[in-house]
């Protein structure tokens, strides 16, 4: 993909608000985006210095897997269905090791797997 093709698709998935697609695009062509970032419309830099600076600090984005898994966790906790519950946290327990991994979880499923003691209070 050209450079102004990639900067029109990220400007427009930003006014879209399609921050998923948005995300794949600035990730996939950070260090391209970083270099031309006076090409990107206001909200899109800011996505691009907050992705920068996740990358700074040693973050590494979370799969399509792990956000599923932390989805299907949540929706475990909604029904507040705690077999399930188990059976998915039995399998990943490092994924809720990571400090981003707990930002996706709604108040349900942090009381639950806090009450578990798969994750700290």
């Amino acid at each position: 993909m050209q450079l102004s093709e990639l900067v029109k698709k990220v400007n427009q998935t930003v006014d879209e608000m399609d921050l998923v697609t948005a995300r794949t695009y600035i990730e996939e062509n950070l260090d391209l985006l970083t270099d031309n970032k006076h090409l990107l419309k206001s909200n899109a830099r800011e996505l691009v210095n907050y992705f920068n600076e996740k990358r700074k600090k040693g973050e590494v984005p979370l799969t399509r897997q792990e956000m599923s898994d932390l989805n299907a966790v949540n929706v475990y906790a909604k029904r507040f269905d705690v077999r399930g519950l188990k059976m998915m946290v039995k399998n990943k327990r490092a994924l809720f090791l990571k400090k981003e991994a707990l930002s996706y979880l709604h108040a349900d499923s942090k009381a639950l797997l806090a009450g578990m003691g798969v994750i700290e209070k």
